[in-house]
């Protein structure tokens, strides 16, 4: 039996990710945010992100709860919406790995026509998720990669 716990121990780590620990705490980034948020709590996201180019980002937000349950959410939307479609999320993947030029891009086999490509183009730069780094190159704002990248943890089931 103590066998099989090990085995399910070890899998749920894998699959769900094994809290890191400091001083001892697993939980040492929420006890830190409660001691600077003690009456209504905030919400902070963080990380450290190396990609496949060599970039390197740090990056951190912490935000109130009630200023987030005070704003107006329809606002965010568009940023929202941008993401929610399989070829914006397939370009991003691949912007983040490296691949910026819409020429290179166009040559991915599954992003679609040229049209549909620079149409999903602009939707994210519109949204804030891409920005152009010269003519025809795209890039992913260094303030938006944790982000996304947190979002897309969020989003997993």
């Amino acid at each position: 039996m103590a066998s099989l716990e090990e085995r399910v121990a070890a899998l749920e780590a894998r699959v769900f990710g094994e809290p890191s620990q400091v001083d001892g705490s697993a939980f040492w980034a929420l006890e830190r945010l409660r001691e600077l948020a003690p009456d209504e709590g905030a919400v902070l996201f963080t990380g450290t992100v190396d990609l496949p180019t060599g970039e390197h980002y740090d990056w951190q937000l912490g935000t109130p709860v009630g200023q987030l349950l005070d704003e107006d959410w329809q606002e965010f939307a568009a940023a929202l919406a941008a993401l929610a479609h399989p070829m914006r999320l397939r370009l991003l993947r691949e912007i983040l790995g490296g691949v910026r030029a819409s020429t290179d891009l166009a040559a991915t086999e599954g992003l679609g026509t040229s049209g549909q490509l620079y149409h999903h183009l602009r939707q994210l730069t519109a949204a804030g998720w891409l920005r152009t780094a010269g003519r025809g190159h795209y890039s992913v704002p260094p303030e938006r990669v944790v982000p996304l990248l947190t979002i897309l943890a969020a989003a997993r089931r």
